[in-house]
């Protein structure tokens, strides 16, 4: 299981970090930030199983962090860490269907205790997924099937726009409930088909009523609802990330996905399922074994990725103008390109071979190895200099990278 921590305490970061056992466990630590808002692209990017959240945090705190986690990644298993007279807290924490609670100061054995049980709430629910997505395929006239062929009759060229309310209707009678403000459609190709579609049933049957999966002789179309267009582009391109991935981690090849323009309406789902389907066979055409391009949303046009590179080289530049800035976050970057946050996250992935937060630390961190290898400024200045406030974290952050200390890099490399 991958664990991501976020808490602004420098002391609660570095104590889970170090005093837990990690190595003798099966959690993974793969990330930590100091705030929500900075903790949440690089959840993203690291797509982990579980978050553990502190309550208290400056800019996005960690009520407001559950709640996106919910809307945009419902399947993550949550366990937030507070002080003691935090009750209203923990109460709008249930309500936010966190796992667990836990009141500082936490040891050790507390935390394997809460991870033990979400990691084994995780594992039971994704059985339950499992066996449920098998039933599905071998029961043909299980009311599941019958509701994926309506979700899917709407992606049908042959059916009339105006059948669509009827069929948003119908599948309301039935207790599935897809009427929303807006919609976006993501259409994925994969090998092994079969394994694929399971995946993308099991984040479905994850996402709490956000996402539908209806299978494709070649993959799964999934029907993205949201709240407004920013949140229906939002949780599109959080699904289409976390799909790949977990194709990705399953040894899925040929992984093709587009995604759709935003519609607000019924019967506009089809041309966001055309859109979606149209871009995923430029994708094809290209040979392109894992990428995402989205729909341009105001014309309803498919919006080619033939500009991409220079908006991540326009990116690349900004960064390395900003890296030394420890406040510096993907949403700065994303605006500067003029691009969404989770779209500039997607693109700049594909085109550079690293996340945002991996080519963040690889120029902080080229930073400072010129600054040790050159100068004998103390490490705490040199981690200032770099972008980091904390010289615990770049410490660690350091170390991570290099399998050094930097008091090691430096002995071995100054000149």
């Amino acid at each position: 299981m991958k664990v991501f921590l976020a808490d602004d305490e420098v002391v609660v970061r570095e104590g889970i970090r170090e005093s837990f056992p990690w190595d003798k466990t099966d959690y993974t630590l793969v990330g930590e930030a100091p705030d929500g808002e900075m903790a949440l692209p690089m959840i993203r990017d690291t797509n982990p199983d579980i978050v553990i959240t502190d309550i208290r945090m400056p800019f996005m705190d960690g009520i407001e962090l559950c709640r996106t986690l919910r809307a945009q990644m419902p399947w993550i298993g949550i366990i937030v860490l507070s002080g003691y007279d935090e009750f209203e807290y923990a109460r709008q924490c249930i309500q936010l269907g966190v796992r667990e609670y836990l009141v500082k100061p936490i040891n050790a054995e507390n935390l394997r205790e809460a991870l033990d049980k979400v990691s084994a709430q995780l594992r039971d629910e994704r059985k339950a997924i499992d066996h449920a997505a098998s039933l599905r395929a071998r029961i043909a006239n299980d009311e599941g099937l019958v509701r994926e062929k309506l979700i899917a009759s709407l992606y049908s060229e042959e059916a009339a726009a105006d059948d669509s309310h009827s069929v948003l209707n119908h599948l309301q009678s039935m207790g599935c409930n897809i009427i929303a403000p807006y919609y976006a459609v993501v259409n994925a190709a994969f090998n092994p088909v079969s394994d694929g579609q399971q995946i993308a049933y099991a984040l479905a049957e994850g996402s709490g009523g956000i996402m539908h999966a209806s299978s494709t002789r070649t993959g799964s179309t999934l029907l993205v609802l949201g709240d407004s267009a920013e949140d229906a582009e939002e949780r599109a391109y959080a699904f289409a990330n976390s799909l790949v991935m977990e194709l990705e981690r399953a040894g899925g090849k040929d992984i093709c996905v587009g995604i759709g323009e935003i519609v607000d309406a019924p019967e506009e789902i089809l041309n966001s399922f055309k859109t979606a389907r149209h871009i995923r066979h430029i994708l094809v055409e290209r040979e392109s074994d894992k990428s995402m391009i989205l729909g341009t949303r105001e014309m309803g046009e498919v919006s080619d990725d033939a500009n991409a590179p220079g908006v991540i080289s326009e990116a690349k530049l900004y960064m390395s103008e900003h890296f030394t800035d420890p406040n510096l976050m993907l949403q700065d970057v994303a605006k500067a390109v003029n691009m969404s946050n989770s779209r500039f996250s997607t693109v700049f992935s594909q085109q550079n071979g690293q996340s945002f937060t991996e080519y963040l630390i690889f120029l902080r961190l080229n930073k400072a190895k010129e600054m040790l290898r050159t100068t004998n400024i103390k490490s705490s200045q040199i981690a200032r200099e770099s972008g980091y406030n904390d010289s615990h974290y770049f410490s660690y952050i350091f170390k991570k990278n290099t399998g050094m200390t930097p008091s090691e890099y430096r002995t071995q490399y100054q000149n």
